[in-house]
């Protein structure tokens, strides 16, 4: 799968953008604040609707103009996807597919595979446990549907359980049985899928990180849940009055965790700076090796500023990776340009090189 063709309108810093990408890699460098990461986010906005880094979409338009417009023009399976996707203020969002309207935004997400590595990656590791369920269902979502509509399901659930818990006045408990059985029903398939993802997933990590790291340290994700142990159905019960006196539900898929170890300890606690950057790329590129053989076409690869915080080894053994014929189109920011004049250097497909400097892209 090939991004072609890209146009930007008013989104973020970038007043205006025409961009024709070459097939393998393209390059973009320039200074910090300049509107490298942004570019970058138009290209994710398409395949999933929103933003990384900005949910709201109102504040991804340039403070002073009154709408934004992205478009891409793909190839996928050697067909051609015209990708459209406009946002004016106080109006609802636009989302189009070859000329027509998405009946719903859910079914646009899987068309347009996709991998990000970011430095706000380190969030998966630094933060709670929300982050590390967002990155699972970030996954299974590209590729199964059922999984996408059973988790907004279970998350419409737990917010109208939520708000009853916090209402003053005595509320018929049917209604926190008819919840509770919804929750339940969509969180039994939420958990089954994820530890079939991690099941399958964990050793395409391992090797990745081996790989970057020269293999000089095991690493390991462990999948958890409360329902490894326990009925949901009767928790809910168990548990009504306490989270009724606590106003939020305790019991769920929405406390799961994904536990990032290096060796014996979590990562959190022993990682160095470099051991932490090379296991979240690590993770990311499985994500990656993952959702090619689920789709069976490369997804778009996306490499936000990624050689930061890394020795010359790491780097070096990135740069292989990156420059060999694994991955499909690459996207790469980054202010130093050895390390992309390196990556260029080494391979033999096309390439192309912008710079970006206050939102222009220029190709150099």
């Amino acid at each position: 799968m090939r991004l072609e063709k890209l146009s930007i309108l008013n989104y973020k810093n970038i007043r205006e953008a025409e961009l024709e990408l070459c097939s393998n890699i393209n390059c973009f460098v320039g200074k910090n604040g300049m509107g490298k990461t942004n570019l970058l986010d138009a290209i994710y906005y398409l395949s999933f609707c929103k933003s990384h880094f900005n949910v709201i979409d109102s504040q991804n338009i340039c403070h002073d103009a009154d709408f934004m417009l992205i478009q891409g023009q793909y190839s996928r399976n050697e067909e051609t996807e015209n990708i459209y996707c406009g946002i004016k203020r106080k109006q609802k969002k636009q989302f189009k597919r070859n000329k027509k309207d998405y009946e719903k935004l859910s079914d646009h997400i899987g068309l347009l595979p996709l991998v990000l590595v970011s430095p706000n990656d380190s969030e998966l590791i630094a933060e709670g446990s929300e982050e590390r369920r967002r990155f699972m269902d970030g996954v299974i979502s590209q590729h199964n549907k059922t999984y996408l509509q059973c988790l907004m399901a279970y998350n419409n659930a737990l917010k109208q359980r939520n708000a009853l818990l916090k209402m003053e006045t005595p509320v018929e408990e049917t209604l926190y049985a008819v919840l509770e059985e919804q929750m339940a029903r969509n969180a039994e398939y939420i958990y089954a899928e994820r530890k079939k993802f991690i099941a399958t997933f964990e050793p395409i990590f391992q090797d990745n990180y081996a790989y970057i790291s020269g293999g000089q340290e095991q690493v390991t994700l462990n999948y958890t849940s409360q329902l490894d142990n326990r009925d949901l159905t009767e928790a809910f019960v168990r548990t009504r009055e306490r989270d009724k006196i606590l106003g939020y539900t305790t019991q769920g898929i929405h406390k799961d965790d994904l536990e990032m170890q290096l060796g014996d300890y979590p990562i959190k606690r022993v990682g160095s700076q470099g051991q932490n950057k090379t296991y979240l790329i690590a993770l990311k590129f499985a994500q990656f090796e993952f959702l090619r053989q689920i789709h069976g076409l490369k997804p778009l690869l996306l490499l936000d500023d990624i050689f930061d915080k890394l020795d010359s080894w790491r780097v070096k053994r990135i740069i292989e990776l990156v420059a060999g014929d694994k991955f499909g189109q690459i996207f790469i920011t980054d202010t130093n340009r050895e390390h992309l004049n390196e990556i260029i250097a080494q391979i033999t497909a096309t390439s192309a090189l912008f710079q970006v400097e206050d939102g222009v892209v220029t190709q150099l």
